[in-house]
């Protein structure tokens, strides 16, 4: 493929003008037997290019760890982009952002006490200069200087909302180079941002989502010549647990869409596909108050989260076919889907009775954070004795993010971050009886100064206004439950894991509806579909077909609290939860 240049009036590839019409796709939100269907649904809606981040804390589980294989395989993930004849904007970070855990940031940077992320802190610029030597090398062969379909690369992501260092971008650009990109590189950032965002040198670009005069014209303002390009042009949102379904008007998005192409400048749509925060890897928002992001990323894109194009899909595709060729197919038609089926969860095991399968406990004289027992994702479990029996207030410094207490193994409240809660009474039922806290990771903070997130029970915790040392903290990171055996029947209060199992004459996209249960974990086939929450707003998990089989498929979900059922129900459609007014 030809390489992109910079010229004072626009992009040039092979010497001709070129505008970047690009939508984006993040390969690590898409089931990787999916990813060929959804490029080649990007190229026949006409875009020439997709973008995608690159999530460091996936890539790179633990320092000196790099992972390129499976749902992670990027060069595979190139390879099918090329075969389609789509160009390649890549977004290595190393903050990404993307309401993804930490932003992609890995956890175990926060086991360095007072490092500064997203900075020159020297400990923060060698781990990214591992990350980029493990990752750009065998990524060479796919840059456009060497016939590959990467045309550019993205320095850093929005940094002009966090910081005002050119010094850092400097490094990160020469570390860029360092590691064998020799593509353009662009940052982005959104209006009122440019200036603190950007590079000299550097192309800058434009995220938003309306007003586009308003937007080119600010990038225009501060960078006279050159391309002009917004980088993230928003065409719906994300959504955050206890809020309703964000939804844009696709006549709305698409009149804007117009607006931008009729100005020359080039796009890349954000989402084209948004797909799902499979597992335990949504992120959260906190400007004072902390705020999960759901499992569900659909974005309310073109493609919706089982790959099938909405009416956002056939609006955009008319508006590009005015200013660039659009295939001559039609549009395609949605895949199929599972017929509804009731599946009984039969069989069970509490939670506090399968501990050793995730990791052993550490002693301490305190509750150890997340980072500290060298965990990125899961819950922690922490357990001491009280010293007194009767009344009794647990006080926490912070609570990260939700926190089960029990006593002597039954439940006595819940602390939440969310709503700023700190303390907890209940009565001791004896000396020396068992305090057990349960905390959950609900998603590391994905945007601001908040990213240094560490995770657990942190500062001070006190018994009635005491100091309570001699604790055990054990990591539950659930990363697998191949080896979780259950038993027929068991309780249905939680913590506990529950188990069923469905035959299939052909699998098939579907949706998992968990009616009747509180909040909790679920898989299929030990594929990770990610949290669930009664608290909506969406009720149903999606389900990819490549996760299930002919034959015999298993059902695994673990509820934290209580249910009333049983069942669980595949179905054909989605409810992410009723829209905003």
């Amino acid at each position: 493929m030809p390489r992109l240049e910079i010229a004072d009036d626009g992009f040039r590839l092979d010497d001709r003008p070129f505008r970047i019409i690009s939508g984006g796709l993040h390969y690590f939100r898409v089931h990787p037997d999916q990813w060929a269907d959804r490029l080649h649904k990007a190229r026949l809606l006409g875009l020439n290019t997709v973008e995608t981040y690159v999530p460091w804390n996936l890539h790179a589980p633990q320092p000196g760890a790099f992972r390129l294989d499976g749902g992670l395989d990027l060069p595979r993930f190139l390879d099918l982009a090329a075969a389609e004849g789509l160009h390649v904007l890549l977004r290595p970070g190393p903050y990404i952002c993307a309401e993804w855990e930490g932003g992609g940031l890995p956890s175990w940077l926060l086991a360095e006490d007072g490092i500064a992320l997203r900075s020159r802190d020297p400990r923060f610029l060698a781990a990214v200069d591992g990350y980029l030597a493990a990752l750009l090398p065998p990524l060479k062969p796919y840059l456009s200087s060497a016939g590959g379909p990467v045309i550019a690369v993205q320095l850093e992501n929005e940094y002009g909302a966090y910081g005002d260092d050119p010094g850092y971008l400097a490094d990160l650009a020469g570390l860029l180079r360092t590691h064998g990109v020799d593509v353009p590189l662009f940052t982005c950032d959104q209006p009122t941002d440019l200036a603190r965002g950007g590079l000299d040198g550097v192309l800058r670009t434009v995220n938003f989502g309306s007003r586009v005069e308003a937007g080119l014209d600010a990038l225009r303002r501060l960078q006279p010549t050159g391309p002009l390009m917004c980088s993230e042009f928003w065409i719906g949102w994300f959504d955050r647990w206890g809020a309703a379904h964000t939804t844009r008007d696709p006549a709305d998005a698409a009149a804007d869409l117009d607006r931008l192409l009729a100005a020359g400048a080039s796009v890349n749509i954000y989402m084209f596909h948004g797909g799902t925060n499979f597992g335990l890897t949504s992120g959260a928002n906190d400007k004072g108050t902390y705020r999960p992001t759901v499992t569900s990323y659909d974005y309310d894109a073109l493609l919706d989260e089982a790959g099938d194009p909405t009416p956002k899909y056939e609006a955009f595709r008319g508006v590009i076919a005015r200013h660039a060729p659009v295939p001559d197919e039609p549009v395609p038609a949605p895949g199929p889907k599972l017929a509804p089926t009731v599946v009984e969860l039969d069989a069970s095991a509490p939670l506090f009775d399968r501990t050793s399968l995730f990791g052993r406990p550490v002693r301490a004289d305190r509750p150890l954070t997340m980072e500290q027992l060298g965990q990125s994702f899961g819950f922690v479990l922490y357990e001491a004795e009280l010293p007194t029996a009767g009344a009794t207030e647990l006080r926490v410094g912070e609570v990260r993010d939700r926190a089960q207490v029990f006593v002597d193994g039954q439940p006595v409240g819940v602390l939440e971050r969310e709503n700023h809660e700190h303390a907890l009474a209940f009565l001791a039922p004896r000396s020396g009886a068992r305090l057990t806290v349960l905390v959950e990771n609900q998603g590391r903070v994905n945007y601001g100064t908040g990213i240094h997130d560490r995770k657990g029970l942190l500062g001070r915790v006190t018994v009635n206004g005491e100091d309570l040392a001699d604790w055990s903290s054990s990591p539950l990171p659930l990363d697998s439950i191949d080896d979780l055996a259950v038993a027929p029947a068991g309780p249905l209060a939680g913590p506990a894991f529950h188990r069923g199992s469905f035959e299939l004459a052909r699998p098939a996209d579907g949706y998992l509806a968990l009616d009747g249960w509180t909040k909790g974990h679920a898989w299929v086939n030990g594929f990770p579909l990610g949290r669930y929450w009664s608290r909506g707003p969406q009720t149903t998990l999606y389900v990819p077909a490549p996760a299930l089989r002919p034959g015999r498929n298993d059902i695994t979900v673990l509820e934290l609290h209580a249910t009333t059922t049983r069942t669980v129900e595949l179905r054909d459609r989605p409810d992410l939860g009723p829209a905003e007014d």
